[in-house]
This record gives structure tokens, C-alpha cells and sequence, in this order.
């Protein structure tokens, strides 16, 4: 093993950690994040704009680590996890930070990269346009999605999307998503 996943999350010190998460996601995983989340925004009165926000955006980063989870390494520390994803929900300055991560096969990188890129290229014209697009004209993936979770995170949050592959090993890599949702977007 090349590094430690839990790594990334412990070296962005930035904001205060409101959710930290690692494990198998299931429904019940899902069900406890959004309601754990969700809690201790109305806990702080967070803005009900910003909490809503936040919540769809949560919503659509389980949603990517339930459908597009790779196979967990055969030499990764849990497996028992069938569908393994890490979560950290953090409060900042100008909002919240929904960070991500998750093993992707080598074979899946390239076009995963190619995807995160022409997002971030793109207006917020064009990722309204090409949301609609996708809506309207994609079909039902294997893995049970038609590719519109990362443009309805971007269309959703006006931001672009901060992310980074590391290789784990000669087979995997691990993508970590680190989305900034706030008020002004």
C-alpha cells in the first residue's frame, strides 16, 4: 500500500468537522449521514437556503459513492465492505465542504478525470445545458445512473469541483471529491 486513505482527510485543516465517515455506504449509512447532517445544521440555526443546499448536494455525493464504487483492493485494511467510501462534512468560513473518497479502478480513471475536467470547464450556462441534455438523451447506466450526478453537483453549487486521484497501487487508485457549497452560488 502506497498511502494511508485516512491521510487526506486529516491534512486538510481547514473548518471543523461537523461528520467523518468511513465504511460501507448502504441505505442505512445513507439515511443516518442526512439526518446526522441535517441535525446539527438546525443545531447551529444554519440558513434553511444553505442547509437545503448542502442537503441535495450530500444527497448526490451518497448517491455517487453508493452506485460508483470500484471493488475494494484485496489488500485494503476492510473487507468487509462491499460498497467502501470515506465522508467528511466539514463547516467553513464561506460554508460547507463535502469531501469524498473512494477506490476507483485504473481502467476507470482516465474517463472519470475526463468527466470532472469538462465540468470544470464549463460555464454554469453550459452545466445547465448539458444537465438538461444528459436529463433528456442518456440512458440508464450499469451501475444504475445516467452520469448526472457530478453536473447536478456542479449545477448545484455554482462551484467547481476540487478533486485528486492517488495511487494506491499498481491496480486502484483512490478519488477523492472535495465540493465547496455556500450561499453565494
Amino acid at each position: 500500500m502506497s498511502f494511508n486513505v485516512e491521510n487526506y482527510f486529516s491534512e486538510k485543516p481547514d473548518g471543523n468537522i461537523i461528520l467523518f465517515y468511513k465504511g460501507n455506504v448502504d441505505s442505512d449509512v445513507i439515511n443516518h449521514v442526512l439526518d446526522t447532517v441535517e441535525d446539527k445544521m438546525v443545531a447551529v440555526n444554519e440558513q434553511s437556503r444553505l442547509r437545503k443546499k448542502v442537503y441535495n448536494v450530500l444527497v448526490e455525493s451518497l448517491q455517487n459513492l453508493y452506485h460508483h464504487v470500484d471493488k475494494v483492493p484485496s489488500d485494503f485494511e476492510d473487507q468487509s465492505a462491499e460498497r467502501y467510501g470515506m465522508l467528511a462534512v466539514k463547516k467553513v468560513d464561506n460554508g460547507y465542504k463535502i469531501i469524498t473518497g473512494n477506490f476507483v479502478h485504473k481502467d476507470n480513471v482516465e474517463k472519470l478525470e475526463e468527466k470532472v475536467k469538462r465540468i470544470n470547464r464549463s460555464s454554469h450556462e453550459e452545466i445547465k445545458e448539458l444537465y438538461k441534455f444528459i436529463l433528456n438523451h442518456q440512458r440508464i447506466s450499469a451501475k444504475g445512473g445516467g452520469g448526472l450526478g457530478l453536473v447536478d453537483i456542479a449545477r448545484k453549487t455554482g462551484n467547481k469541483l476540487d478533486y485528486t486521484f492517488l495511487k494506491y497501487n499498481d491496480i486502484y487508485s483512490f478519488f477523492y471529491l472535495d465540493i465547496l457549497v455556500n450561499e453565494e452560488n
